[in-house]
């Protein structure tokens, strides 16, 4: 393999940044594949696009492949990750782009799978293709940043969030929502690009939360919820259990009566057993392990006080979302979680924000 480092012109770039939108676009809605963006140019036209189907098959080359109305010979194609090679539950993308005669194939960064890693270059090559890397690599592996975590160390990428006032509490005895409506889009967008979601216990027995994802339209995409229940504390007629049939949940547990077990399982909810540390808690590096074992990718906290409070302890969270009202809830505020920011800002050194159409909160987020 060549270490020369290849040139691209303004075109390249061009043509590289629709494939990534395509690529951001399914973000988080693959399932255990990476979310990719192909454009096919020929001529200086577009004459075909295609991005990785939902749940993460077809693939983004086979799409636009397929789809293409025009004849792909002396064509080029520009893919946000390096085309696979390998044989899986579907034929390699390098197969068909073979077959298909295309002259030129760019990607922006070599696929982490040990099943690919460059392999798609020597193939290329072997059968006359020009293939360039590295096309706005930097940006690329932004796109695959949380790709890049779940295939490095066999763990998902993991999201905090936490919604505090102005005065740092996280709960009000006279409001329910401490934040406003734009700051509850943003969260129900965040349930929608992960998939799946985790709280404890006793959040859920406090908050009684539903866990999905509430914008018109984008319902389906609601994420796997995932409970801390380590004695089966939840409440029959919570939200969670209510409606469990039809949605997807799993409850890690380590010890509870048969017969709530027997009617949890009834009501279609999947029981996870796992041991405790000597201080009668999960280890949590354990629980991202089993999350992981289940399909888990992306993986949204949603935790309260106590929760965050561990998650942040063993440096848990790739990047942290920090929801905060302009509004100081003083007397009526509940539960004050300043320690927990303070940590925040030591153990999280690269900090942005994304206040400017939120009203008046402040999103921080933190990675």
């Amino acid at each position: 393999m060549s270490t020369r480092k290849d040139k691209f012109t303004k075109k390249d770039s061009f043509f590289m940044n629709l494939a990534f939108n395509l690529a951001r676009d399914r973000s988080g809605l693959t399932g255990e594949n990476p979310s990719v963006g192909c454009i096919i140019v020929k001529n200086d036209e577009i004459i075909s696009i295609g991005q990785t189907g939902l749940k993460g098959r077809p693939h983004a080359e086979f799409n636009a492949i397929k789809s293409c109305k025009k004849n792909l010979k002396g064509s080029t194609l520009y893919v946000s990750l390096e085309p696979c090679t390998h044989y899986g539950k579907t034929p390699p993308c390098s197969k068909l782009i073979i077959k298909s005669k295309i002259k030129k194939v760019i990607f922006s960064i070599i696929d982490i799978d040990k099943r690919a890693r460059g392999k798609s270059i020597k193939l290329f090559k072997s059968k006359n293709i020009l293939v360039k890397k590295g096309l706005l690599k930097k940006e690329g592996n932004k796109i695959y940043k949380s790709y890049i975590f779940n295939k490095s160390e066999n763990l998902p990428f993991v999201t905090g969030k936490l919604a505090v006032s102005k005065d740092n509490f996280i709960y009000s005895k006279k409001k329910l929502r401490i934040t406003n409506k734009y700051s509850n889009k943003i969260t129900h967008l965040l349930r929608y690009r992960n998939d799946s979601i985790l709280i404890s216990s006793k959040t859920l027995n406090t908050d009684n939360p539903r866990l999905d994802c509430r914008i018109k339209g984008l319902s389906s995409f609601s994420p796997k919820r995932i409970i801390l229940d380590r004695r089966l504390s939840i409440k029959k007629n919570s939200h969670i259990c209510s409606t469990s049939v039809n949605k997807n949940t799993v409850i890690f547990y380590n010890s509870g009566k048969q017969k709530k077990i027997n009617l949890l399982k009834k009501r279609g909810i999947k029981l996870l057993k796992l041991s405790v540390n000597k201080d009668n808690l999960f280890d949590l590096k354990s629980v991202l392990k089993k999350a992981f074992s289940i399909g888990c990718r992306n993986l949204l906290v949603e935790g309260g006080k106590n929760l965050t409070n561990s998650f942040l302890k063993n440096k848990l969270f790739n990047e942290f979302y920090l929801f905060k009202s302009s509004y100081n809830l003083g007397s009526t505020g509940i539960l004050k979680v300043s320690s927990q920011l303070h940590q925040l800002d030591i153990k999280y050194k690269n900090k942005s924000n994304i206040n400017s159409f939120t009203g008046n909160d402040i999103i921080n987020i933190y990675s």
